[in-house]
């Protein structure tokens, strides 16, 4: 991993989750965000919605998965990669992991923990997929996230349903470097 996106997010543990356009002019006034993560836009805005993020100095992660008109291929990482400035990608889908690292982008490995079996993929994955990172969904979980903290070698961004500072410190308490949430209320905590 290349050290300036883990200090990055280390810098501020609050990433700012963006899913609109409302979202995204906020958080680039905020001038302790660091790192934002893109979870809105199509294949014709995402240019100019990560160039928006770039041009106040912080760092562009685009969620793959959410970005109309881009399939589930390798070739969506290329496309980001050719036709954006964004420093990496958030994605559920491993072999969009491996194209990104491939490609030098910063990559976010996302799960959703709804069973014992989302847990034993995350033990099994981040030794064979090798992100960056990997995000926690939900993050009201900090017991859960403890053990994910505990087993993972690779570092955890905590995200989804996190709404005041006693649920940010909880998982922030598990071991996670951050959380990320789309609540602008904790992006200002």
């Amino acid at each position: 991993m290349d050290r300036k996106y883990y200090d990055a997010i280390e810098s501020n543990p609050v990433v700012a989750a963006v899913k609109d356009m409302e979202g995204l002019l906020k958080c680039c006034e905020l001038e302790d965000i660091r790192v934002v993560f893109i979870l809105f836009g199509d294949i014709c805005t995402i240019r100019d919605i990560v160039n928006k993020v770039k041009d106040t100095g912080r760092m562009a992660m685009v969620h793959i998965d959410l970005i109309t008109g881009l399939g589930s291929k390798e070739v969506a990482v290329d496309y980001i990669k050719q036709y954006t400035e964004a420093d990496g990608i958030i994605t559920t889908k491993p072999a969009l992991i491996r194209r990104g690292r491939e490609l030098s982008l910063c990559t976010v490995l996302r799960y959703f923990l709804i069973d014992s079996m989302a847990l034993e993929n995350i033990r099994n994955q981040q030794h064979t997929v090798k992100p960056d990172f990997i995000e926690v969904l939900p993050g009201l979980m900090p017991k859960v996230i403890g053990q994910i903290c505990q087993i993972s070698r690779t570092p955890i961004i905590a995200g989804g349903l996190l709404n005041d500072k006693e649920d940010v410190m909880n998982v922030l308490s598990a071991g996670v470097i951050a959380v990320s949430s789309t609540n602008q209320d904790v992006w200002q905590m």
